[in-house]
């Protein structure tokens, strides 16, 4: 593997940092601010999307911002896990941009050129995490990441908004100072913050050095990934508009944890060092408890919006648990499943945003017979239902197929029951949406009547890219090689 000096990593960041200063500048004229948004979306994925073939070929693209110290720096580089991530996110971006646009001018919501130019600013953060080339960076736009979106969780500001930003704040704030520490503590022990494969702490670290530098990383990337007791914020944070929901909360921010928590398991703590401490085991079994517990809480949630939430919390920790098993068809499962989650998951938040714009429903107890009234949006939302559930050949089953297989491979029999359990408890609280949907009468809903095309056509987009990962994944087979990449690395100590 060889790294290469490129401006991209550092184009890719300021791209939409650009955007927000003509997004703000023309206040009056809607047209002209979201084309911006548009634009700046479709250019940050098209270089995003040039660096691929080159880290395909093992040449990562990076630059030195600055150094700051010896042995530390901010720097970008474009890896192979951080291009799972960035591509991700900017692809869905620009969908989320256009669903905004219908979504925001259907409300209508106020203040939208707040609401695209912090869109903007966190989408900025989001691929400095993806391509940070050392925890120094990852650091400060983790933290970038959580400001910027405060403005988007208060957007409506009604009391239910102002008190969820609050809880927000409190949560990932005290996780960032946990991060700060973590950072302190890795640098002191280290010498160094650099990712590397395998990781960077010395095989002599003493137990209880290691033990703190974990708690410290599970608090800040825990509160992030939602995992249980860590995990009221996001449910909270559904006061948000549902674009916000859809992006910010499926895609971005908690995507950012569950990232941060592969970085540090694969490039500073390490595989090896985890597993002679015990905090892998532990990981693991914190990780199940949320995945199961999560889905039953979703099952008891009316309003549409807190049931996805909660099942945001339990397919998070799929992913972290996958990490935890240092399997490498866990690895490739729970790197997978971070793309495969993604798409399926903001298009639920798409269908439950026209579903808002188009019938101004919430619960699900009101949506009997919504189905007839908008087939296509329902229609959407039962492929992204099933592809959660990890039905076949929706792209969830792959993932979630990897991740049992290394369950298996390790000799966790529990965790495999336990994929399989949390699977037949999605098709519970996502199918029973549908059955109401489609096979329940109402009278409610009885005029056809389908959201706005800027709205429908994403939506439709990011299940059609459910069904097309799942259908035909050899037609995509960059996704696998990347991510068996990081996996052998990181599980045979080697690689950057």
């Amino acid at each position: 593997m060889e790294t290469y000096y490129s401006l991209k990593p550092l184009l890719a960041v300021l791209v939409s940092l650009l955007a927000v200063v003509l997004i703000v500048i023309p206040n009056q004229r809607p047209n002209v601010r979201e084309s911006w948004t548009i634009m700046a979306a479709v250019a940050k994925f098209t270089i995003v999307l040039s660096m691929l073939p080159s880290v395909l070929q093992g040449q990562y693209p990076e630059i030195t911002l600055f150094a700051i110290s010896p042995g530390i720096s901010l720097a970008l580089k474009v890896d192979s896990l951080g291009i799972i991530f960035g591509l991700s996110a900017s692809l869905l971006w620009v969908l989320a941009s256009f669903f905004s646009i219908g979504y925001v001018r259907g409300v209508p919501e106020h203040k939208q050129t707040r609401y695209f130019a912090s869109f903007a600013i966190c989408l900025s953060a989001t691929m400095g995490i993806a391509f940070a080339a050392n925890l120094l960076t990852l650091v400060v736009f983790y933290e970038i990441l959580t400001i910027a979106t405060y403005p988007l969780v208060i957007h409506k500001e009604t009391g239910a908004a102002i008190a969820a930003g609050r809880r927000y704040l409190v949560y990932l704030l005290t996780g960032g100072v946990a991060l700060l520490l973590a950072l302190a503590l890795t640098y002191q022990i280290s010498d160094s913050v650099d990712f590397r494969a395998g990781g960077i702490l010395p095989a002599g670290i003493g137990k209880s050095s290691l033990i703190l530098l974990f708690i410290l990383f599970l608090t800040s990337f825990g509160v992030k990934s939602a995992i249980m007791p860590m995990h009221s914020w996001l449910p909270a944070a559904m006061a948000a508009p549902t674009p916000v929901s859809a992006l910010l909360h499926a895609v971005a921010v908690v995507k950012a944890g569950v990232f941060g928590f592969a970085r540090i398991i694969g490039f500073i703590i390490g595989p090896g060092l985890l597993q002679k401490s015990g905090m892998g085991d532990f990981l693991a079994a914190l990780t199940a408890i949320t995945i199961i517990v999560a889905s039953l809480v979703a099952l008891r949630q009316d309003n549409l919006k807190m049931r996805l939430a909660y099942s945001t919390v339990s397919h998070l920790s799929y992913i972290v648990l996958g990490l935890a098993l240092f399997s490498p068809s866990a690895w490739i499962g729970g790197l997978l499943h971070i793309v495969n989650h993604a798409m399926t998951k903001i298009t639920l938040f798409f269908c439950a945003g026209a579903i808002y714009v188009r019938t101004h429903c919430q619960n699900v107890s009101e949506m009997n017979g919504i189905g007839r009234q908008m087939p296509i949006t329902m229609s959407a939302f039962t492929l992204a239902s099933l592809g959660l559930a990890g039905i076949p050949p929706i792209n969830g089953f792959i993932s979630k197929w990897y991740l049992v297989q290394g369950t298996l491979d390790v000799g966790q029999t529990i965790y495999a029951a336990t994929f399989l359990i949390s699977g037949l408890l999605n098709a519970g609280y996502l199918m029973s949406i549908v059955c109401r949907a489609f096979f329940r009468g109402s009278d409610k809903f009885v005029k056809y009547g389908e959201v706005s095309p800027s709205m429908l056509i994403p939506l439709v987009l990011t299940a059609m890219f459910s069904l097309l990962l799942g259908l035909f994944p050899d037609q995509f087979p960059f996704l696998f090689q990347l991510a068996a990449r990081v996996a052998s690395n990181v599980l045979g100590g080697g690689g950057p």
